[in-house]
């Protein structure tokens, strides 16, 4: 089983040269399954993608990241990346002067064998369903990315790069942020589109309203840095009704 999952052990981690953030944070993610990570302000979300991503602003202390047995703290960002890794960013930065479609088709070569690029045809298929995916028209694909983009168009572009690079594991950092309920929906619509058994995504959220429209196999609770529950679908619900801190009297977190 640990060759099909995204899993990381005991991980303890800090600001470079700063206090600690991630106390011992254990998380398995498996293949084929959609997992929600829910918690309050500060607990370590974020941050926990933003380490599995290889952000070099944190240090890892203690504890490993494995994706499909493999060990991949060693690894550059774009390393982690050609491995199967994906992140979809709280607050997408803008590019000016790179569309979005030469954007990805850099990206996704970058993350083939050097010399097996792919064809132009062949990417412009897999661009459009995509599209289709998001219910976006085409011409959206020659705009700079995410330059002049409103806050649900980032989010929406940050899914269209998820169905066109197929990565093996995607973490969606609050992904739901700021979005109006239609556009909610359309990246709910997109996620669903990704689901299938070779691939695990791991859905950072405060709310359980993504939930909703994308409905998960497991929830995990996180505070003080830690993973303190985990449970069913339901999980969230009971966390929508009753607020975060009968879990943190619970654990004494």
């Amino acid at each position: 089983m640990s060759e099909n999952q995204l899993e990381i052990r005991d991980l303890h981690a800090c600001i470079v040269d700063g206090e600690a953030i991630l106390h011992g944070v254990d998380l398995t993610v498996p293949k084929g399954e959609v997992h929600a990570l829910m918690g309050p302000n500060g607990s370590g979300k974020s941050t926990l993608a933003k380490i599995v991503a290889g952000d070099p602003s944190y240090e890892v202390m203690q504890g490993d990241i494995l994706v499909d047995g493999a060990s991949i703290l060693e690894l550059e960002p774009d390393e982690r990346a050609r491995a199967g890794l994906y992140l979809a960013f709280q607050y997408p930065v803008e590019v000016p002067g790179v569309s979005i479609a030469n954007f990805l088709r850099l990206a996704l070569n970058a993350r083939r064998p050097e010399g097996d690029e792919v064809g132009v045809m062949e990417f412009y298929q897999k661009l459009q369903r995509a599209v289709a995916a998001l219910d976006w028209d085409e011409s959206i694909i020659e705009r700079n990315l995410h330059e002049g983009f409103s806050g649900g168009e980032k989010k929406r572009s940050e899914i269209l790069q998820l169905l066109v690079l197929g990565p093996r594991y995607a973490i969606l950092d609050e992904t739901d942020s700021g979005l109006d309920v239609d556009a909610l929906k359309t990246v709910a619509q997109g996620v669903n589109a990704a689901r299938g058994r070779d691939f695990g995504a791991l859905l950072i959220t405060h709310y359980q309203r993504l939930l909703n429209y994308i409905v998960p196999d497991r929830v995990h609770i996180m505070a003080g840095g830690r993973v303190i529950r985990s449970g069913p679908k339901e999980l969230a619900i009971e966390l929508d009704e009753r607020g975060y801190d009968w879990i943190r009297e619970a654990v004494g977190a």
